[in-house]
């Protein structure tokens, strides 16, 4: 259970969490530079084997158990038409994820990863963040221990997405609230709002950042702009970063979730790698802030953390050829 019940419990377990174990990460260099290939022949593979075996502390590991979850929230800004969709289909393509009609239950499946689906107070939309914050504070601590619960203990990779109609608005908000500029340059059509949609989603936006924007850190402006699907997120991705178990970022909405913990405590993210880019327009330019470029680039706009299980194939190609591949004197070749 997370050891947390407040908001600055959680940013205190924020602070505390684990950093990188150098001699692991330092190990498979070493083992890098040993394998039957020139160096750097397999790019950012390279990289990416490096970068987990430091932070699971074993210098020649593998991906066994990989976990998704998908958390989904409902907003009461959506009353005010900023998406193409109404707010039941958020209950709807829950069931659809429980019943394994989504396309991150093929996904999942294709990637051998469990998948778990949490729905937070669908019946209960979060506060129109134009009158007042999203979330009390009761609330918003309660989405994060749902995120950070959920993280199963024995997973060895974490992918987290989400599903709440509305809630890209939320995301350009927190993204523009965090790293500046205005309500246009973050907002963009979500789920396919036309010409005039976009007038009213960019209108919305800009009366949130009015009213919050500068009103405390990441944790609070999570609270004022965000949801709960998006808290939820931002809890089980510091959860995976206390268990050393490396994070996998889908696109724009978990990108401006997992922003809000980085503008807490600098370097929180530093076990997580971006897993894809999404069509969103505004993605591209969340991933520079944070420096982190993506694995993939789909042209995916889904949502639901289906980028992001699409680059747990290369995360796990990574480490099989780091792990599995002979050294030069494993396999009687000549190191040149």
């Amino acid at each position: 259970m997370a050891d947390f019940s407040d908001l600055d419990g959680f940013r205190a377990a924020l602070a505390a969490l684990p950093d990188v174990d150098t001699a692991a990460r330092q190990g498979a260099a070493e083992r890098n530079s040993q394998l039957t290939k020139p160096p750097g022949a397999l790019g950012r593979l390279e990289e990416l084997a490096q970068w987990y075996a430091g932070w699971r502390g074993n210098p020649q590991p593998k991906i066994t158990a990989p976990q998704v979850i998908v958390f989904a929230g409902n907003h009461g800004v959506a009353a005010q038409g900023v998406s193409a969709f109404p707010p039941e289909v958020t209950e709807q393509m829950v069931m659809n994820f429980q019943h394994g009609g989504a396309a991150i239950n093929q996904l999942a499946r294709a990637a051998g990863a469990k998948l778990d689906v949490h729905a937070l107070e669908l019946d209960r939309p979060t506060d129109d963040f134009t009158q007042g914050p999203a979330m009390s504070e009761q609330d918003m601590t309660t989405a994060l221990a749902t995120g950070w619960d959920a993280v199963d203990e024995a997973a060895d990779l974490l992918v987290v997405g989400e599903m709440g109609i509305g809630n890209t608005t939320p995301a350009a908000a927190l993204a523009a609230a965090l790293l500046g500029g205005d309500a246009a340059d973050w907002t963009g059509r979500g789920t396919g709002v036309d010409d005039a949609g976009l007038v009213n989603k960019t209108r919305v936006v800009g009366e949130g950042l009015a009213l919050h924007k500068g009103q405390g850190d990441g944790i609070e402006t999570l609270r004022r702009l965000g949801g709960r699907e998006l808290a939820a997120m931002a809890g089980a991705i510091a959860r995976a970063r206390s268990l050393r178990i490396p994070v996998i970022l889908d696109g724009f909405i978990c990108t401006a979730a997992a922003t809000c913990l980085e503008h807490t405590s600098k370097g929180a993210l530093d076990h997580c790698v971006a897993g894809h880019l999404s069509a969103e327009g505004a993605h591209a330019r969340l991933l520079e802030a944070l420096g982190k470029e993506p694995l993939l680039a789909l042209g995916l706009r889904l949502g639901e953390a289906s980028g992001a299980a699409l680059a747990i194939h290369v995360v796990k190609a990574a480490l099989e050829c780091h792990s599995g591949m002979a050294t030069f004197a494993e396999a009687g070749v000549t190191d040149a």
